[in-house]
Protein backbone atom coordinates (compact mmCIF):
# COMPACT_ATOMS: atom_id res chain seq x y z
CA UNK A 1 0.00 0.00 0.00
CA UNK A 2 2.75 2.75 0.11
CA UNK A 3 5.04 3.73 -2.44
CA UNK A 4 7.44 5.10 0.51
CA UNK A 5 6.69 5.22 3.79
CA UNK A 6 4.87 8.82 3.43
CA UNK A 7 5.11 9.11 -0.20
CA UNK A 8 1.75 6.63 -1.11
CA UNK A 9 -0.35 7.61 -3.64
CA UNK A 10 -3.37 5.24 -5.23
CA UNK A 11 -5.84 5.45 -7.90
CA UNK A 12 -8.45 3.94 -5.73
CA UNK A 13 -8.79 1.69 -2.70
CA UNK A 14 -7.85 -1.84 -4.50
CA UNK A 15 -11.01 -3.86 -3.61
CA UNK A 16 -12.32 -6.57 -1.83
CA UNK A 17 -12.28 -7.77 -5.03
CA UNK A 18 -12.58 -6.39 -1.39
CA UNK A 19 -10.01 -8.37 -1.13
CA UNK A 20 -13.36 -7.81 -3.12
CA UNK A 21 -11.01 -9.84 -1.85
CA UNK A 22 -12.13 -9.64 0.88
CA UNK A 23 -11.86 -12.96 0.65
CA UNK A 24 -14.56 -11.94 -0.39
CA UNK A 25 -17.02 -12.23 1.75
CA UNK A 26 -16.33 -11.08 5.02
CA UNK A 27 -16.55 -7.51 3.50
CA UNK A 28 -20.04 -5.93 3.04
CA UNK A 29 -21.37 -8.49 1.14
CA UNK A 30 -20.10 -6.85 -1.61
CA UNK A 31 -22.92 -7.89 -4.29
CA UNK A 32 -23.89 -10.79 -3.35
CA UNK A 33 -23.54 -12.14 -6.67
CA UNK A 34 -23.55 -14.52 -4.83
CA UNK A 35 -27.19 -14.88 -4.32
CA UNK A 36 -27.94 -14.06 -7.85
CA UNK A 37 -30.79 -16.00 -8.97
CA UNK A 38 -34.66 -14.64 -8.18
CA UNK A 39 -36.86 -15.17 -11.23
CA UNK A 40 -35.60 -13.51 -13.75
CA UNK A 41 -37.78 -11.27 -16.83
CA UNK A 42 -39.44 -12.67 -19.74
CA UNK A 43 -39.16 -16.29 -17.94
CA UNK A 44 -41.53 -16.25 -15.58
CA UNK A 45 -44.11 -19.07 -16.72
CA UNK A 46 -43.64 -22.78 -15.43
CA UNK A 47 -42.36 -25.65 -17.55
CA UNK A 48 -43.14 -29.20 -16.92
CA UNK A 49 -40.33 -31.94 -17.31
CA UNK A 50 -42.63 -35.17 -16.62
CA UNK A 51 -44.07 -33.72 -13.69
CA UNK A 52 -40.96 -32.09 -12.22
CA UNK A 53 -42.28 -27.76 -12.42
CA UNK A 54 -39.17 -24.93 -12.84
CA UNK A 55 -38.56 -21.52 -12.22
CA UNK A 56 -36.46 -19.54 -13.91
CA UNK A 57 -33.88 -17.81 -11.12
CA UNK A 58 -31.49 -14.78 -11.75
CA UNK A 59 -29.09 -13.14 -10.16
CA UNK A 60 -30.10 -11.71 -6.73
CA UNK A 61 -28.68 -11.65 -3.37
CA UNK A 62 -25.00 -11.32 -1.68
CA UNK A 63 -22.19 -13.58 -1.81
CA UNK A 64 -22.35 -15.52 1.35
CA UNK A 65 -24.15 -19.01 0.77
CA UNK A 66 -22.31 -20.11 -2.62
CA UNK A 67 -23.62 -23.31 -4.08
CA UNK A 68 -26.59 -23.70 -2.66
CA UNK A 69 -29.38 -24.31 -5.30
CA UNK A 70 -30.98 -22.61 -8.44
CA UNK A 71 -34.25 -24.42 -9.30
CA UNK A 72 -32.91 -26.95 -12.20
CA UNK A 73 -34.46 -25.57 -16.14
CA UNK A 74 -36.69 -28.17 -16.64
CA UNK A 75 -35.53 -31.26 -19.16
CA UNK A 76 -38.34 -31.07 -21.83
CA UNK A 77 -37.34 -34.02 -23.76
CA UNK A 78 -38.38 -37.64 -24.35
CA UNK A 79 -37.50 -39.74 -21.67
CA UNK A 80 -37.20 -42.99 -23.80
CA UNK A 81 -35.06 -43.23 -27.27
CA UNK A 82 -37.09 -46.32 -28.32
CA UNK A 83 -40.07 -48.69 -26.47
CA UNK A 84 -38.84 -50.41 -23.13
CA UNK A 85 -38.45 -54.52 -23.94
CA UNK A 86 -41.35 -56.52 -22.32
CA UNK A 87 -40.13 -57.55 -18.66
CA UNK A 88 -37.63 -54.89 -17.84
CA UNK A 89 -38.23 -53.70 -14.56
CA UNK A 90 -36.92 -50.52 -14.63
CA UNK A 91 -39.54 -47.65 -16.05
CA UNK A 92 -39.20 -43.74 -16.65
CA UNK A 93 -42.53 -43.56 -15.13
CA UNK A 94 -41.71 -45.65 -11.71
CA UNK A 95 -38.62 -42.96 -11.58
CA UNK A 96 -41.04 -39.89 -11.76
CA UNK A 97 -43.75 -41.19 -9.27
CA UNK A 98 -40.67 -41.38 -6.60
CA UNK A 99 -39.16 -38.33 -7.81
CA UNK A 100 -42.71 -36.35 -7.02
CA UNK A 101 -42.59 -38.11 -3.80
CA UNK A 102 -39.50 -37.00 -3.16
CA UNK A 103 -37.75 -40.41 -2.93
CA UNK A 104 -34.67 -38.99 -4.66
CA UNK A 105 -32.62 -41.39 -4.17
CA UNK A 106 -35.21 -44.30 -4.89
CA UNK A 107 -36.03 -42.43 -8.41
CA UNK A 108 -32.20 -42.07 -8.93
CA UNK A 109 -31.32 -45.76 -8.61
CA UNK A 110 -34.69 -46.18 -11.20
CA UNK A 111 -33.38 -44.01 -13.59
CA UNK A 112 -29.63 -45.34 -13.33
CA UNK A 113 -31.68 -48.67 -14.06
CA UNK A 114 -33.12 -47.16 -16.91
CA UNK A 115 -30.01 -46.25 -18.35
CA UNK A 116 -28.18 -49.23 -17.84
CA UNK A 117 -31.13 -50.66 -20.18
CA UNK A 118 -30.69 -48.16 -22.59
CA UNK A 119 -27.43 -46.45 -22.67
CA UNK A 120 -28.47 -44.56 -25.81
CA UNK A 121 -31.10 -43.16 -23.93
CA UNK A 122 -29.93 -39.39 -23.71
CA UNK A 123 -33.45 -37.84 -22.40
CA UNK A 124 -32.79 -40.54 -19.33
CA UNK A 125 -29.37 -39.64 -18.42
CA UNK A 126 -30.51 -35.62 -18.52
CA UNK A 127 -33.67 -36.91 -16.04
CA UNK A 128 -30.62 -38.96 -13.44
CA UNK A 129 -29.03 -35.09 -13.92
CA UNK A 130 -32.16 -33.67 -12.48
CA UNK A 131 -32.36 -35.49 -9.58
CA UNK A 132 -28.71 -35.71 -8.63
CA UNK A 133 -28.58 -32.39 -8.48
CA UNK A 134 -32.02 -31.85 -6.13
CA UNK A 135 -30.14 -34.14 -4.15
CA UNK A 136 -27.00 -31.73 -4.25
CA UNK A 137 -24.59 -34.33 -5.87
CA UNK A 138 -23.57 -31.90 -8.10
CA UNK A 139 -20.38 -34.17 -9.57
CA UNK A 140 -22.76 -37.24 -10.17
CA UNK A 141 -24.90 -34.56 -11.59
CA UNK A 142 -22.41 -32.98 -14.02
CA UNK A 143 -21.56 -36.23 -15.25
CA UNK A 144 -24.83 -37.36 -16.19
CA UNK A 145 -25.66 -34.24 -17.89
CA UNK A 146 -22.51 -34.64 -19.76
CA UNK A 147 -23.46 -38.23 -21.15
CA UNK A 148 -26.58 -36.34 -22.35
CA UNK A 149 -24.98 -34.01 -24.54
CA UNK A 150 -22.44 -36.52 -25.49
CA UNK A 151 -25.78 -38.70 -26.75
CA UNK A 152 -28.05 -35.75 -28.06
CA UNK A 153 -26.19 -32.34 -28.10
CA UNK A 154 -29.15 -30.60 -29.02
CA UNK A 155 -31.19 -31.96 -26.10
CA UNK A 156 -32.89 -28.67 -24.46
CA UNK A 157 -32.24 -27.52 -20.83
CA UNK A 158 -29.30 -29.79 -20.59
CA UNK A 159 -26.48 -27.35 -21.34
CA UNK A 160 -28.29 -25.03 -18.47
CA UNK A 161 -28.62 -27.51 -16.08
CA UNK A 162 -24.63 -28.32 -16.46
CA UNK A 163 -23.58 -25.04 -16.25
CA UNK A 164 -25.64 -24.69 -12.61
CA UNK A 165 -24.56 -28.38 -11.37
CA UNK A 166 -20.32 -26.63 -12.15
CA UNK A 167 -21.71 -23.51 -10.88
CA UNK A 168 -22.50 -24.73 -7.11
CA UNK A 169 -19.64 -26.50 -7.09
CA UNK A 170 -18.11 -23.25 -7.02
CA UNK A 171 -16.42 -24.69 -10.60
CA UNK A 172 -17.27 -21.31 -12.81
CA UNK A 173 -14.58 -21.69 -15.43
CA UNK A 174 -16.31 -25.30 -16.14
CA UNK A 175 -19.97 -23.67 -15.91
CA UNK A 176 -18.96 -20.94 -18.73
CA UNK A 177 -19.20 -23.56 -21.88
CA UNK A 178 -22.18 -24.76 -20.75
CA UNK A 179 -24.04 -21.33 -19.73
CA UNK A 180 -22.54 -20.01 -23.21
CA UNK A 181 -23.72 -22.96 -24.93
CA UNK A 182 -27.26 -22.39 -23.41
CA UNK A 183 -27.51 -18.65 -24.83
CA UNK A 184 -26.23 -19.10 -28.08
CA UNK A 185 -29.21 -21.66 -28.21
CA UNK A 186 -31.59 -19.29 -26.29
CA UNK A 187 -30.33 -15.70 -26.99
CA UNK A 188 -32.90 -14.48 -25.07
CA UNK A 189 -32.73 -16.22 -22.31
CA UNK A 190 -32.23 -14.05 -19.39
CA UNK A 191 -31.43 -16.99 -16.64
CA UNK A 192 -28.53 -18.13 -19.03
CA UNK A 193 -27.02 -14.41 -19.61
CA UNK A 194 -27.23 -13.61 -16.02
CA UNK A 195 -25.77 -16.71 -14.94
CA UNK A 196 -22.90 -16.56 -17.69
CA UNK A 197 -22.16 -12.83 -15.56
CA UNK A 198 -21.65 -14.89 -12.70
CA UNK A 199 -19.51 -17.40 -13.77
CA UNK A 200 -17.36 -15.14 -15.63
CA UNK A 201 -17.16 -12.97 -12.08
CA UNK A 202 -16.76 -16.27 -10.40
CA UNK A 203 -13.52 -16.78 -12.54
CA UNK A 204 -12.19 -12.90 -11.67
CA UNK A 205 -12.74 -12.14 -15.35
CA UNK A 206 -14.95 -8.90 -14.27
CA UNK A 207 -14.87 -7.19 -18.06
CA UNK A 208 -16.43 -10.03 -19.29
CA UNK A 209 -18.76 -10.25 -16.09
CA UNK A 210 -19.59 -6.58 -16.69
CA UNK A 211 -20.87 -7.53 -20.51
CA UNK A 212 -23.03 -10.15 -19.70
CA UNK A 213 -24.22 -8.02 -16.91
CA UNK A 214 -24.76 -5.18 -18.58
CA UNK A 215 -27.16 -6.73 -20.44
CA UNK A 216 -29.08 -8.61 -17.85
CA UNK A 217 -29.44 -5.61 -15.80
CA UNK A 218 -31.05 -3.79 -19.03
CA UNK A 219 -33.76 -6.07 -19.32
CA UNK A 220 -34.59 -5.98 -16.02
CA UNK A 221 -34.29 -2.73 -14.72
CA UNK A 222 -36.13 -2.87 -11.10
CA UNK A 223 -33.86 -6.01 -10.16
CA UNK A 224 -31.61 -4.09 -8.16
CA UNK A 225 -29.53 -6.97 -6.80
CA UNK A 226 -28.63 -7.81 -10.38
CA UNK A 227 -27.62 -3.52 -10.84
CA UNK A 228 -25.30 -4.15 -7.71
CA UNK A 229 -23.95 -7.50 -9.66
CA UNK A 230 -22.86 -4.89 -12.16
CA UNK A 231 -21.94 -2.30 -10.28
CA UNK A 232 -19.66 -4.86 -8.55
CA UNK A 233 -18.41 -6.36 -11.65
CA UNK A 234 -17.63 -3.19 -13.00
CA UNK A 235 -15.88 -2.13 -9.92
CA UNK A 236 -13.66 -5.19 -10.23
CA UNK A 237 -12.79 -4.19 -14.03
CA UNK A 238 -11.28 -0.65 -12.88
CA UNK A 239 -14.80 0.46 -14.89
CA UNK A 240 -15.43 3.30 -12.35
CA UNK A 241 -17.54 5.49 -14.27
CA UNK A 242 -19.95 2.24 -14.75
CA UNK A 243 -20.01 0.70 -11.20
CA UNK A 244 -20.70 4.80 -10.19
CA UNK A 245 -23.77 5.01 -12.17
CA UNK A 246 -25.05 1.51 -11.07
CA UNK A 247 -24.31 2.72 -7.70
CA UNK A 248 -25.94 6.03 -7.63
CA UNK A 249 -29.14 4.19 -8.82
CA UNK A 250 -29.12 1.89 -6.29
CA UNK A 251 -28.67 4.55 -3.55
CA UNK A 252 -31.91 6.27 -5.18
CA UNK A 253 -33.77 3.17 -4.12
CA UNK A 254 -31.91 2.08 -0.45
CA UNK A 255 -30.26 5.75 0.38
CA UNK A 256 -28.76 4.41 3.82
CA UNK A 257 -27.59 1.08 2.89
CA UNK A 258 -23.73 0.75 4.10
CA UNK A 259 -22.77 -2.03 1.63
CA UNK A 260 -23.54 0.83 -1.49
CA UNK A 261 -21.84 3.45 0.20
CA UNK A 262 -18.79 1.14 0.77
CA UNK A 263 -18.85 0.13 -2.98
CA UNK A 264 -19.51 3.85 -3.58
CA UNK A 265 -16.76 4.90 -1.86
CA UNK A 266 -14.47 2.41 -3.71
CA UNK A 267 -15.56 3.33 -6.78
CA UNK A 268 -14.77 6.91 -6.08
CA UNK A 269 -11.57 6.48 -4.64
CA UNK A 270 -10.55 4.73 -8.01
CA UNK A 271 -11.15 7.60 -10.01
CA UNK A 272 -8.94 9.46 -7.31
CA UNK A 273 -11.42 11.26 -5.89
CA UNK A 274 -10.31 10.02 -2.64
CA UNK A 275 -12.38 12.86 -0.22
CA UNK A 276 -15.49 11.79 -1.69
CA UNK A 277 -14.61 8.14 -1.13
CA UNK A 278 -14.07 8.79 2.56
CA UNK A 279 -17.44 10.65 2.66
CA UNK A 280 -19.34 7.95 1.84
CA UNK A 281 -17.09 5.12 3.68
CA UNK A 282 -18.37 7.61 6.66
CA UNK A 283 -21.54 7.30 5.87
CA UNK A 284 -21.38 3.62 5.82
CA UNK A 285 -19.75 3.06 8.94
CA UNK A 286 -22.22 5.67 10.63
CA UNK A 287 -24.72 3.57 9.74
CA UNK A 288 -22.91 -0.13 10.22
CA UNK A 289 -20.42 0.71 12.50
CA UNK A 290 -19.66 -3.28 12.98
CA UNK A 291 -19.97 -4.11 9.42
CA UNK A 292 -16.72 -6.16 8.13
CA UNK A 293 -13.75 -3.91 7.02
CA UNK A 294 -15.59 -0.61 6.84
CA UNK A 295 -13.57 0.78 9.00
CA UNK A 296 -10.61 -0.55 7.56
CA UNK A 297 -11.35 0.32 4.22
CA UNK A 298 -12.15 4.11 5.90
CA UNK A 299 -8.93 3.89 7.79
CA UNK A 300 -7.19 3.21 4.52
CA UNK A 301 -7.97 6.32 2.69
CA UNK A 302 -7.62 8.67 5.43
CA UNK A 303 -3.94 6.88 5.97
CA UNK A 304 -3.71 7.23 2.26
CA UNK A 305 -4.17 11.01 2.53
CA UNK A 306 -1.61 11.39 5.75
CA UNK A 307 -4.37 12.02 7.77
CA UNK A 308 -2.62 9.43 10.14
CA UNK A 309 -4.70 10.10 13.35
CA UNK A 310 -7.87 9.26 11.90
CA UNK A 311 -6.64 6.13 10.38
CA UNK A 312 -5.22 5.22 13.49
CA UNK A 313 -8.44 5.65 15.12
CA UNK A 314 -10.31 3.71 12.16
CA UNK A 315 -8.09 0.50 12.22
CA UNK A 316 -8.33 0.47 15.58
CA UNK A 317 -12.16 0.29 15.29
CA UNK A 318 -12.00 -2.43 12.93
CA UNK A 319 -9.97 -4.49 15.40
CA UNK A 320 -12.91 -3.90 17.88
CA UNK A 321 -14.86 -6.00 15.83
CA UNK A 322 -11.86 -7.90 14.30
CA UNK A 323 -9.42 -8.17 16.67
CA UNK A 324 -7.13 -11.26 14.49
CA UNK A 325 -7.74 -8.16 11.29
CA UNK A 326 -3.99 -8.68 9.96
CA UNK A 327 -3.91 -5.70 7.60
CA UNK A 328 -5.33 -3.16 10.60
CA UNK A 329 -2.35 -4.22 12.44
CA UNK A 330 -0.05 -3.66 9.97
CA UNK A 331 -1.26 -0.52 8.73
CA UNK A 332 -1.14 0.43 12.88
CA UNK A 333 2.30 -0.62 12.80
CA UNK A 334 3.77 1.25 9.66
CA UNK A 335 1.60 4.84 11.35
CA UNK A 336 3.75 3.57 14.80
CA UNK A 337 6.97 3.47 12.12
CA UNK A 338 6.16 6.68 10.84
CA UNK A 339 6.01 7.93 14.47
CA UNK A 340 9.40 6.87 14.90
CA UNK A 341 8.16 4.59 17.64
CA UNK A 342 10.47 1.52 15.95
CA UNK A 343 9.48 -0.78 18.68
CA UNK A 344 5.85 -0.68 19.15
CA UNK A 345 5.76 -0.81 15.21
CA UNK A 346 7.67 -4.34 15.78
CA UNK A 347 5.29 -5.59 17.83
CA UNK A 348 2.16 -4.60 15.50
CA UNK A 349 3.83 -6.22 12.13
CA UNK A 350 4.95 -8.96 13.83
CA UNK A 351 1.36 -9.73 14.90
CA UNK A 352 -0.05 -9.16 11.58
CA UNK A 353 2.61 -11.67 9.56
CA UNK A 354 1.52 -13.96 11.84
CA UNK A 355 -1.92 -13.76 10.84
CA UNK A 356 -1.63 -13.08 7.04
CA UNK A 357 2.09 -13.88 5.19
CA UNK A 358 0.93 -11.51 2.39
CA UNK A 359 0.73 -8.22 3.53
CA UNK A 360 3.44 -6.37 1.47
CA UNK A 361 3.74 -3.14 3.60
CA UNK A 362 4.02 -5.24 6.71
CA UNK A 363 7.43 -6.53 5.55
CA UNK A 364 8.48 -3.45 3.73
CA UNK A 365 8.08 -1.90 7.35
CA UNK A 366 9.91 -4.81 8.82
CA UNK A 367 12.89 -4.54 6.64
CA UNK A 368 13.16 -1.16 7.44
CA UNK A 369 12.70 -1.34 11.16
CA UNK A 370 15.63 -4.18 11.15
CA UNK A 371 17.88 -2.68 8.88
CA UNK A 372 17.88 0.06 11.40
CA UNK A 373 18.99 -2.52 14.34
CA UNK A 374 21.54 -3.87 12.04
CA UNK A 375 19.86 -7.37 11.24
CA UNK A 376 20.83 -7.68 8.31
CA UNK A 377 19.78 -11.04 7.64
CA UNK A 378 16.73 -10.79 8.94
CA UNK A 379 15.98 -7.65 7.09
CA UNK A 380 16.97 -9.29 4.13
CA UNK A 381 14.48 -11.90 4.50
CA UNK A 382 11.51 -9.58 5.44
CA UNK A 383 12.60 -7.45 2.10
CA UNK A 384 12.93 -10.19 -0.37
CA UNK A 385 9.15 -11.11 0.60
CA UNK A 386 7.97 -7.60 0.27
CA UNK A 387 9.64 -7.66 -3.28
CA UNK A 388 8.05 -10.95 -4.27
CA UNK A 389 4.48 -9.73 -2.64
CA UNK A 390 4.70 -6.75 -5.33
CA UNK A 391 7.55 -6.75 -8.24
CA UNK A 392 6.52 -3.60 -9.58
CA UNK A 393 6.37 -1.44 -6.52
CA UNK A 394 9.78 0.51 -6.36
CA UNK A 395 9.97 0.82 -2.45
CA UNK A 396 11.16 -2.95 -1.90
CA UNK A 397 13.70 -2.71 -4.28
CA UNK A 398 15.03 0.76 -3.07
CA UNK A 399 15.78 -0.42 0.29
CA UNK A 400 17.33 -3.86 -1.12
CA UNK A 401 19.55 -1.61 -3.02
CA UNK A 402 20.35 0.32 0.38
CA UNK A 403 21.20 -2.94 2.29
CA UNK A 404 23.30 -4.96 -0.08
CA UNK A 405 25.29 -2.02 -0.13
CA UNK A 406 25.49 -2.09 3.74
CA UNK A 407 26.26 -6.00 3.78
CA UNK A 408 29.18 -5.00 0.41
CA UNK A 409 27.42 -6.75 -2.19
CA UNK A 410 27.88 -4.16 -4.71
CA UNK A 411 26.87 -5.67 -7.74
CA UNK A 412 23.72 -6.97 -5.90
CA UNK A 413 22.98 -2.77 -5.00
CA UNK A 414 23.56 -2.06 -8.25
CA UNK A 415 21.03 -4.21 -10.05
CA UNK A 416 18.56 -2.86 -7.61
CA UNK A 417 19.19 0.69 -8.16
CA UNK A 418 18.69 0.03 -11.67
CA UNK A 419 15.33 -1.68 -11.09
CA UNK A 420 14.39 1.30 -9.40
CA UNK A 421 14.63 3.71 -11.72
CA UNK A 422 13.08 1.40 -14.69
CA UNK A 423 10.05 1.08 -12.44
CA UNK A 424 7.64 4.22 -12.96
CA UNK A 425 6.15 5.33 -9.18
CA UNK A 426 2.99 3.05 -8.95
CA UNK A 427 0.05 3.30 -7.54
CA UNK A 428 -0.50 1.63 -3.99
CA UNK A 429 -3.59 0.59 -5.55
CA UNK A 430 -7.21 1.75 -4.16
CA UNK A 431 -9.29 0.90 -1.55
CA UNK A 432 -10.83 -2.04 -3.20
CA UNK A 433 -8.02 -4.03 -3.64
CA UNK A 434 -7.71 -3.96 0.49
CA UNK A 435 -10.20 -5.00 1.05
CA UNK A 436 -12.16 -8.41 0.28
CA UNK A 437 -14.32 -10.01 -2.50
CA UNK A 438 -17.32 -12.05 -2.77
CA UNK A 439 -18.04 -15.64 -4.27
CA UNK A 440 -20.87 -15.86 -6.71
CA UNK A 441 -23.70 -18.27 -5.42
CA UNK A 442 -26.93 -19.29 -5.64
CA UNK A 443 -29.45 -18.08 -3.07
CA UNK A 444 -30.53 -20.10 -0.23
CA UNK A 445 -33.52 -20.04 -0.68
CA UNK A 446 -33.98 -21.55 -3.98
CA UNK A 447 -34.63 -25.05 -4.33
CA UNK A 448 -32.89 -27.29 -5.57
Amino acid sequence: MSQERGEEKSTGLKTRHYKVARSIVPLRQRVPLAALITLLPGERGEEKRTGLKTRHYTVARCIALLRQGARLVAVLVVLLAGPVARGQSAKPAEAIALEQQGKLEEAAAVWRAVTAQNPRDAGAFASLGVVLSKEQKYPEAAAAYKKALALDRKLPGVELNLGLAEFKQGNFEAAIAPFRAALVAQPQNAQARALLGLSWYGAKRFAEAAKQLKVAAKSDPGNTELRRALAQSCLLAKEYECALEEFRQILQQDPDAAATHILMGEALDGLSRTPEAIAEFQTAAKAAPREPEVNFGLGYLYWKSHQYENAKIAFESELAVDENHAQSLAYLGDIELKANHPEEALALLNQAVKLKDDIRIAYLDLGTILMQQKQNKEALAALLRAEKLGPEQPEAHYRLARLYREMGNAAASQKEFERVRALHEKTEGDVGSKMAAPTPSLPPSSPN
